[in-house]
Formats: C-alpha cells, structure tokens, sequence
C-alpha cells in the first residue's frame, strides 16, 4: 500500500482494540503526527484487577509515550525476583532488580495493578480519538478504502487497519477463517489481597514458588504494599466454560496446593475470592499482515504467562510499528513487512519460554539479558521476508 507524499494526518489508521498493545499504538502514532482511531468493543475502560510486571524492555517504551514516572510512583520496585523450591522453601534464584536493572538495562523493573497500566496507557490518547461500544463485525475493501462494519450498525472508513484485538481477534479471523485457540490445558487462579489481612506478615517483593507440575507467583503491586497478587499455574485437562475467564473456588485454589510452604499455605488461608483464567496460546505463524491489515500483540502471538512478558511483547509490537510507519511513512505494505520481520523471532523465542515455564528458576540456567536488555526503538532493523531464526 503506497501513500504517495500524503501528511501524515491525512492517513486514516483504524485501530481495532483498546488494551494495552492498541493504547499504545495509539499513543505512539499520536505522537508521531498520525490521528488514528480506536474501537473498543466494551463501553467502557475499567481498572481490571489484577498484577503485571513492568521489566526494563517495556518501561522504555511506557517511557517514550510519557507514563513511566506515574506507573513507578503507582507500582513498586522489587528488590528482587525470587524462586523458591514448592515445599522447602529453598531459594533457587534471587535476582536483584531494584536499582539493579536500571543500571544494567538503563531502566527500572516494576510490578504494578494492571489496571494502572490499562488506564495510563488510554488516559495518554488524545480526547475523543477512541470510540467505545464498536464491536467489529466485518471488513470489506472498496479500492484503497477499508469499510468496517460494527454490531452497533455503524461504519467507518479507513486507509489502514491495526488488529490489536487479543487472542480472539476478528482481524486475525477475516484474515485467516475461524480457528479457536489453543486451550493449554492449564488454568490461571488470580486474586488480590489485601495486606491488612496478614496481621504484619511481610512477603517477598516477588516470589516464584515451582513445582513440577504447577507454579505460584507473588508479589506487590502497589508502592506501599498495602496488597498483594497471587496467580498460578495448574493443570487442568478440561475448560468445560463457555466463557474464558470465570469466578472460580479459592478451597479449590488451596486444595490444589496443599503441602506447598507454610507461606504459601498462609498467603492461600486469606484468600477469599479468585477469578480462573484458561490459559491459552497459538503457535507462531508467518501471517503477521495483508496489504493494509496488521496484527499485534496477542492477536498474533498468545502465549503463556509464565514469562510475565505477554502484555511487553504487545507494546514492543506497537513500538516496532510505528518505528517501521515512521522508516517508511509513504509505503505501509513495505513498512508493515519490515514490523513484521523484526518481531517474528523474538515472540516465538518468548513464546517457547512461556509455554516451557523454565525460565528464571535456577540462578546457574538464567539469562535474563536478551529479554531485560531488549531496545525496541534502536535494535537494527532486518529487512522485510527474513527467514524466522528462532527454532525449539
């Protein structure tokens, strides 16, 4: 798709999804001199509950779109991550974080609510550029326009499209035909807790505790600890729900982990609600883009939590975007080709340790620089049809 000597206001981006990879998208083309549009299917954008990390290699780019310094003040800085063995506690890995990262990466390492994030992220769009209840039905395209066709009986135009619309993406089904994702067999229990419930017991910043078959993370996600996040990782051969995410059990939750430590079982003793995630995944693919239609994030590439790295491979995508719009702002087709190269092989990798759920465990087996130490805005660009390099 050629835009021939057009300014850049002129070119009319539709972004499909208002999470974290379309936000940031958005924010980004904002202040590259675009003026795309945002549909959100819901609406509204709500604090959802629940804990993110924040490493290095996302916080550059939330630092470029100008939010870094309040998701800091709002979150906290671990002082490091821990691993721990599921029942004797035994620490396998404490990697220093605080102060740590920004010296070697250059920037810090956070965990926060990822409600914070969410609204930072929508608060930083321009006024009146998302578009809320606009639930994407279809697409057609008439010559170089695309039509989009909403369930609210409404249509708008665009030039380009960005499927930033998760793992169930309509884009990546118009693209593609129907294919439902990938059920892992593992489901997801989350939870916040209030702090006030732990009598003065204090935790960890961040703690992974492992068993050979299921995981516990922990941690922080506010500055002054006043609450803690739980979410794990437990088989579970069947997801017999209609809807992905439900209200689930947090007895269920303790059964599932009895004999864990002492501190997980207290941690677990004071939990009184949970919400179960099925836990889903693709594997990668080449088709990234068409013409003028773009994916991101987890529309291209659902992966495992276990890496924490799902939500910074979403915003380093939009990163690497607008980096190709901007390297080539008069040929999108070209410039979404370029995005694509360079961002095949690093969410397959990241994918591969996701679903591998390995990574970080022991001190002598960890490297955690090719993650942390990632630059979304100055790594060289491969050219467009790069062979993918990464292979399991």
């Amino acid at each position: 798709m050629l835009v021939k000597n057009a300014p850049n206001k002129d070119v009319r981006i539709a972004i499909i999804g208002a999470g974290l990879g379309g936000c940031a998208a958005g924010c980004l083309l904002q202040s590259a001199g675009y003026e795309p549009v945002v549909y959100e299917q819901f609406a509204e954008v709500t604090r959802l509950g629940a804990g993110i990390h924040l490493s290095p290699n996302v916080m550059r780019v939330l630092e470029k779109i100008g939010i870094a310094t309040e998701l800091a003040t709002k979150g906290l800085r671990p002082r490091a991550f821990v691993s721990r063995d599921w029942d004797t506690g035994v620490v396998t890995l404490d990697l220093a974080l605080r102060g740590v990262a920004e010296e070697l990466y250059g920037a810090p390492y956070i965990t926060a609510h990822r409600g914070d994030l969410q609204l930072a992220l929508y608060e930083a769009l321009k006024p009146g550029s998302v578009m809320l209840g606009k639930f994407l039905q279809n697409i057609e395209r008439s010559g170089t326009a695309i039509d989009l066709f909403f369930s609210d009986g409404t249509h708008a135009e665009a030039d380009v499209v960005i499927g930033a619309d998760g793992v169930h993406s309509r884009i990546r089904e118009i693209l593609l035909g129907p294919e439902e994702p990938i059920y892992t067999g593992h489901v997801a229990h989350r939870s916040i807790i209030p702090m006030e419930r732990f009598d003065g017991h204090i935790f960890e910043d961040t703690t992974k505790w492992w068993h050979p078959d299921l995981h516990i993370v922990v941690y922080y996600i506010t500055s002054n600890r006043s609450h803690i996040y739980l979410v794990s990782g437990v088989p579970q051969p069947e997801w017999l729900h209609d809807e992905w995410a439900v209200t689930g059990d947090p007895d269920a939750v303790r059964t599932a982990f009895k004999g864990f430590h002492d501190e997980v079982q207290l941690l677990l003793s004071r939990c009184t609600n949970v919400v179960n995630w099925a836990i889903l995944e693709r594997k990668p693919f080449e088709l990234w883009t068409d013409g003028p239609l773009v994916l991101l994030g987890d529309a291209c590439h659902p992966m495992k939590p276990h890496m924490g790295q799902g939500a910074a491979m979403a915003i380093e995508d939009a990163a690497m975007l607008v980096r190709c719009i901007e390297q080539y702002p008069t040929n999108f087709g070209y410039a979404f080709e370029v995005y694509a190269a360079n961002r095949r092989d690093r969410t397959a990798k990241v994918q591969h340790f996701s679903h591998n759920n390995d990574w970080l465990q022991h001190t002598e087996t960890s490297e955690p620089d090719w993650v942390f130490g990632y630059d979304v805005f100055t790594a060289p660009l491969l050219p467009p049809n790069s062979s993918l390099k990464f292979s399991d």
